[in-house]
């Protein structure tokens, strides 16, 4: 009876390990997806639905920034569109992998409904397969929207990849998912102050 229990027991424990296989730890993860850019690829609808925590949703937010600046933490996978009242609503982003996260202020000098996507030499020449241009649409790694940042390359942008938002992936740019994307693009005119802040280096 003991030698079957301890057979049972083994047998559990071997599923058990099977079972997770290949399962990241909790809290580890997505942060560390090596995923590349997939020009062509559409979403389904179901794709497009992101975690609860990564949806629009009004927050308390503590900032010396006016109502109407944006403000992204990159460290936390969040954008913020300052209110009034010491609150912000918060979006869920993807953002430079290491190496191609940064800080700094800029406006908003375009805004573009399914943008055409053009790849900078520095990204072909690490993706060299990726196409040298792109028409806007739904397989189009910009996604729905663009808002471009300055004269900068870098824009904030939706994504054909859905389930990259809460990692960091891209080569410096902030994507959300479209639904996301247009929903900040409609709330936010050219000219609209973009604070991008990393976490503090102890």
């Amino acid at each position: 009876m003991r030698e079957r229990t301890r057979t049972s027991l083994l047998i559990a424990a071997m599923l058990a390990a099977v079972a997770t296989a290949g399962t990241p730890a909790m809290g580890a993860g997505k942060a560390d997806l090596n995923l590349t850019d997939q020009p062509g690829y559409v979403p389904s609808p179901a794709e497009e639905k992101v975690a609860p925590e990564y949806l629009p949703q009004p927050v308390f937010f503590r900032t010396s920034e006016p109502p109407g600046t944006i403000v992204i933490h990159t460290d936390e996978r969040f954008l913020y569109l300052v209110q009034p009242g010491g609150r912000a609503i918060r979006y869920g982003i993807g953002v430079g992998r290491v190496g191609f996260q940064w800080q700094g202020q800029l406006k908003i000098s375009r805004k573009e409904q399914w943008p055409d996507w053009r790849p900078p030499p520095e990204m072909i020449e690490r993706q060299p397969y990726l196409p040298r241009f792109m028409a806007g649409g739904p397989g189009n790694p910009l996604g729905a929207r663009a808002l471009y940042l300055g004269s900068s390359e870098y824009r904030i942008h939706g994504t054909n990849q859905p389930q990259t938002i809460g990692t960091a992936v891209s080569s410096g740019c902030f994507r959300l998912a479209n639904p996301q994307v247009i929903d900040l693009y409609d709330k936010v005119p050219v000219g609209t102050r973009v604070v991008i802040l990393q976490a503090a280096k102890l």
